[in-house]
């Protein structure tokens, strides 16, 4: 079997947990995106996803990322409420190359459809700041 679906849309990597969330909304929040002192994006039209277990993601417009410091990795994932990422991206500072730490979702699920396109950095491996406020990178099992 290479893929199972429920009705017509396909369930990737396992079936979705009742009790967990995930919710994607439109923000006016500004946020910057920064590595090693580095601006890699900032945007004040981000979508939020809240994930149950999980710290808030922010997803930005691909306008409002600095792909000079991205690199093309070939890493692809998948979530049962997400489904399968389309890019991942590497990123390239001061000559040192930091592996995987955006991605997107070309065609994400029906539940999450305002992230299509945009893109997404761990907070786990980058510094954030929200409206001003530089947030403390978490602890997950990304980190």
């Amino acid at each position: 079997m290479d893929s199972w679906f429920e009705e017509d849309e396909e369930v990737f990597v396992h079936p979705r947990n009742p009790y967990a969330r995930v919710d994607a909304m439109r923000s006016t929040r500004r946020v910057r995106v920064e590595l090693d002192g580095v601006v890699l994006a900032e945007s004040a039209s981000p979508v939020l996803v809240f994930e149950t277990g999980l710290p808030t993601r922010y997803y930005l417009n691909r306008t409002e990322v600095a792909f000079g410091h991205l690199v093309p990795s070939e890493t692809t994932t998948s979530c049962p409420y997400k489904g399968r990422t389309s890019r991942y991206w590497s990123v390239r500072v001061d000559g040192t190359v930091h592996p995987d730490l955006a991605w997107s979702y070309s065609f994400p699920t029906s539940a999450l459809l305002p992230i299509a396109g945009l893109i997404a950095f761990y907070n786990e491996k980058v510094d954030l700041i929200i409206d001003g406020e530089r947030l403390t990178r978490p602890k997950t099992h990304f980190s």
